[in-house]
């Protein structure tokens, strides 16, 4: 037992000694494992990406980190003594399991992710291990496309240019079709720009179509495709929104001229127009009358729209060629108008080219002067002079046998 007592001081140094001689670290570590299983992940914008990584318990002492990319570049995502990174703990208080998660992932977040095991040394952490990385990719859906069309209305024959715009999509490869109604259509090439962030696209899409006068119904799509949809996204644009028909205004002329005093309407179809919003005026003689309340378009089953206005006019003798307009003001534009003229027939009779009015009395001929212009009435006193001078003639020569 002496002897043992002893030795006991000898021994320790010699423990210590070997503690602390080159190597023995190295050799307690060499056990040590870590492992990356994850070589690539795709993650949508806005999920949770998880990274896993493992490490065997023990030596040697020193912290786990995770870094994005390597070199001089490289960035920490998570430290222990750090909370403020991105990343976070799946496990907390693990001495084993190191696996991170990444909430709300965003565009930037692509990149390779490397678990890293330190060693802690005299002059501080030195790198111990790595993983041979994880290539993160992230995609990020298109916005709902929208479509725009001219600020102004255009008449059929016209073109008119449609554009398709989605954006804040990853990776840039999309695809874009045009429709109208179920027929496809040729459209420009799209243009692609970078987006408002970093790792992310906008797009643009043109198409040019030519108006129909039928086209109050149809519809322009625009089909947007890309690899983060299971279905293409799809805006619909109505060329209804910018397409204008004029009006084809009537009015029709009375056929004869008309009894005095009698009351006539005077009728102003409005056909075929588009979009609906329509004024009517009648004028006499270019002055605006009072005809109440104006009718209200109806629509048609094509989709157009029509109105009949009506005025009355009583037919004094004042009014004899009176010119009565109907004016017609469609969206705003220059008017159509449409003319019809009152004929009313005076008391004597009527005159060619409708009916004359009555002339003042001091304006007549004198009286009976008409019948002495009449050929007529000159050959019949001719006539009956010719025969009155026979009878005399012949009564003369009977009176002289």
């Amino acid at each position: 037992m002496a002897a043992v007592t002893q030795a006991l001081p000898l021994a320790c140094p010699m423990l210590l000694l070997l503690c602390s001689a080159p190597g023995a670290g190295a050799q307690a570590g060499q056990g040590f494992q870590l492992r990356q299983p994850q070589k690539e992940m795709s993650v949508m914008v806005g999920e949770t990406l998880t990274l896993t990584c493992t490490v065997t318990e023990g030596f040697p002492i020193g912290p786990v980190k995770w870094l994005k990319d390597w070199g001089s570049g490289n960035e920490t995502i998570y430290d222990q003594k750090n909370p403020h990174h991105r990343g976070m703990r799946a496990v907390d208080g693990s001495s084993t399991d190191h696996t991170i998660l990444i909430r709300d992932v965003r565009p930037e977040d692509a990149g390779t992710y490397y678990c890293v095991k330190f060693r802690k040394t005299d002059t501080g952490d030195e790198l111990y291990r790595r993983g041979e990385g994880t290539v993160v990719s992230v995609q990020a859906r298109p916005s709902n496309p929208t479509v725009s069309g001219p600020s102004h209305r255009a008449e059929p024959g016209k073109t008119a240019s449609f554009t398709c715009k989605t954006g804040g999509f990853f990776p840039s490869d999309i695809r874009v079709k045009w429709f109208k109604d179920r027929a496809p259509i040729q459209a420009q090439p799209i243009r692609i720009t970078p987006g408002p962030s970093n790792f992310t696209y906008n797009m643009s899409s043109t198409v040019t179509v030519t108006l129909q006068k039928d086209d109050i119904r149809s519809e322009l799509t625009c089909e947007v495709q890309h690899a983060t949809l299971t279905a293409p996204l799809t805006r619909r644009y109505r060329l209804g929104q910018i397409l204008r028909v004029p009006p084809n205004v009537l009015v029709a002329q009375l056929p004869d001229p008309v009894g005095l005093n009698k009351t006539v309407n005077f009728t102003c179809d409005v056909q075929g127009f588009y979009p609906g919003s329509v004024s009517v005026t009648w004028l006499e003689n270019g002055t605006e009358m009072n005809t109440g309340s104006p009718p209200r378009p109806t629509e048609t089953p094509e989709g157009f729209f029509e109105l009949r206005s009506t005025v009355a006019v009583q037919a004094v003798q004042e009014k004899n060629g009176s010119v009565f307009s109907c004016r017609v003001v469609h969206e705003g534009r220059d008017p159509i108008i449409g003319r019809a003229v009152l004929w009313v027939t005076a008391p004597g009779g009527c005159g060619a080219g409708g009916c004359v009015p009555h002339a003042p009395r001091s304006l007549l001929a004198p009286a009976g002067a008409h019948l002495l212009s009449s050929p007529g009435l000159w050959l019949g006193m001719l006539l009956e002079k010719a025969i009155l001078s026979l009878v005399l003639f012949f009564l003369f020569k009977r009176w002289q046998a």
